[in-house]
């Protein structure tokens, strides 16, 4: 009589014994707590100081500029007489010093002259036609009608030095017609030799006429054109 092969009872067997041993796997596993990790502190050890944390210093606020016309350091801007022409400039790169090789007189600087110092009384106040060099001639214009500005000046004219050659924008010549109700107003055109610092052959005719306006001759070379 012949026996039935073990070969379904062995499996059987064995699949049982790994059933069993998968759940005391998951059994003995550690479950993820729901309650958040804690960080650890570390304890101190005696005699030592635990570290500070360090706190950023808030860096220096820097000195405000000096507003227009306030310098910080003024120097005496004196001519050869009361009379001589004094450039002011409403900032910097306005062009006074080709100005001033050109038609004469003293370069006061970015602030308005005191004659009672001895400075020119009869001034010229010069700047650019860019946004900035409207703005700071309108500044330093401010600052003579609301009276900050020594007594006794003779504000000749305002001279606006082109910043580039060519016409200018809309906006920029509305700025121009603003400062013309408030004064006199000279334009100077674009000079290329002024950037390039070769020797002009014929001035602008505008030179002409600011150098009978302050009372100056023209020390360029080249007539006027």
């Amino acid at each position: 009589m012949s026996t039935a092969p073990a070969y379904p009872a062995a499996v059987t067997a064995v699949q049982a014994a790994t059933a069993q041993a998968a759940t005391a796997v998951q059994a003995a596993a550690p479950r993820p707590s729901s309650a958040p990790a804690r960080a650890t502190v570390p304890t101190p050890v005696a005699g030592r100081t635990a570290p500070q944390a360090r706190t950023r210093r808030p860096s220096a606020t820097p000195s405000p500029e000096p507003a227009w016309g306030e310098p910080r350091r003024p120097r005496t801007a004196r001519g050869g007489s009361r009379d001589e022409v004094g450039w002011v400039k409403a900032h910097g790169g306005a062009g006074v010093t080709s100005l001033v090789e050109v038609l004469g007189g003293v370069d006061v600087g970015a602030r308005w002259p005191d004659p009672s110092r001895g400075e020119p009384r009869r001034v010229v106040l010069v700047g650019r036609t860019s946004a900035r060099g409207l703005r700071s001639v309108s500044q330093a214009l401010g600052a003579l009608n609301d009276g900050r500005a020594p007594q006794g000046l003779d504000l000749l004219a305002v001279v606006l030095v082109a910043d580039a050659p060519g016409r200018l924008p809309l906006g920029l010549l509305r700025r121009i017609r603003v400062l013309r109700s408030a004064g006199r107003v000279q334009r100077v055109p674009w000079i290329p030799a002024w950037r390039t610092g070769g020797n002009q052959k014929g001035l602008p005719r505008q030179l002409s006429r600011l150098a009978e306006l302050v009372g100056a001759d023209i020390h360029g070379e080249g007539a006027a054109s």
